[in-house]
């Protein structure tokens, strides 16, 4: 029994659900966003057009599991279509610097012979703080936290000195170097 497929989710002010078959469409002030959904369950929009639910078809287990998976997605879409989503990343290193150029592109200087560039994927937005903040902000929550992994992975923080490109708010436990023997 899927306890996050039976909630409710709130449609706010502005935002839509279209449904034609298993796709559905959501479209907001930011923006349209659509996606197919799982055949074992269907979405239900209330006529008031302010709440919206999820019902499976049948009592199986995959039925309850893609019951909860297709709420969560559904939700992800109203919140992106309204407010958005933003994942921040911060760098450590001396020397160590980003910034955006006039194409879109992300230059980030991390330690390599030559800066790294990154080309980033429509529907996102990259804002650069102080040279070493990078916020990335778009609608489309799984797209948002890729382009942030991606960009993490070009200089992951390594555990001895912690230079590296990091999750705001991320910990890195640092590991004690290499002590002269006695």
């Amino acid at each position: 029994m899927s306890r996050i497929g039976k909630r409710i989710i709130e449609i706010p002010e502005g935002v839509s659900i279209k449904k034609e078959g298993n796709l559905v469409v959501v479209q907001g002030p930011k923006g349209t966003l659509s996606r197919v959904l799982p055949r074992e369950v269907e979405i239900i929009v209330e006529t008031d057009n302010k709440t919206a639910h999820v019902e499976k078809s049948s009592a199986a287990r995959v039925a309850d599991q893609n019951q909860g998976l297709a709420r969560t997605l559904v939700a992800n879409m109203v919140t992106g279509v309204s407010a958005g989503y933003e994942k921040g990343l911060e760098i450590s290193g001396v020397g160590y610097r980003a910034e955006v150029d006039d194409n879109g592109m992300l230059k980030l200087a991390v330690g390599y012979s030559s800066p790294v560039v990154y080309e980033v994927p429509e529907g996102i937005s990259l804002r650069v703080d102080k040279q070493v903040n990078i916020f990335v902000a778009g609608i489309d929550k799984e797209l948002v936290g890729k382009v942030a992994a991606e960009i993490r992975s070009i200089r992951k923080p390594e555990p001895y000195k912690g230079k590296g490109i990091r999750y705001a708010g991320e910990v890195v436990r640092k590991k004690e170097g290499k002590s002269a023997g006695a």
